[in-house]
């Protein structure tokens, strides 16, 4: 089957309501190869980059409260950058490119169900206050 596994989304497609942040951009550690003593970060497979992380709020008020918050994996060189706060807001507004989804099965006590690993290669600020409020 030709079916990738990383599928080409855009920031639009998985969060139509818009995204916000709800931390700080982190990178990810590898907790096969760390030690209490020496970190050891995570890198992607396929470029070698980095992975850095960001906790990410969606912007559909209808959403599942588990499926609410996500994690996004940013792929850089050096740590991503958030968008300043705008002012009024609780949270940072952002938009991600270069995105892609990865599908998988998350066990929950016993319950398997599909959820989704979201990477992407950059992290902005939306371009114009429409998308902001979004």
């Amino acid at each position: 089957m030709a079916m990738p596994r990383k599928i080409k989304v855009t920031c639009d497609d998985v969060f139509p309501y818009g995204a916000f942040a709800v931390s700080a951009v982190t990178q990810v550690k590898d907790f096969d190869r760390s030690t209490k003593e020496r970190p050891v970060y995570s890198v992607d497979e396929e470029t070698g980059l980095p992975i850095w992380s960001v906790d990410v709020m969606d912007g559909d008020i209808d959403a599942r409260k588990a499926d609410k918050t996500v994690s996004v994996k940013i792929l850089a060189k050096v740590q991503p950058v958030l968008p300043p706060m705008s002012p009024g807001m609780p949270f940072t507004p952002v938009v991600f490119e270069g995105m892609t989804a990865t599908p998988y099965v998350a066990e929950n006590n016993g319950r398997p169900r599909l959820a989704w690993s979201f990477r992407a290669t950059e992290v902005r600020a939306p371009r114009n206050a429409k998308q902001a409020a979004a």
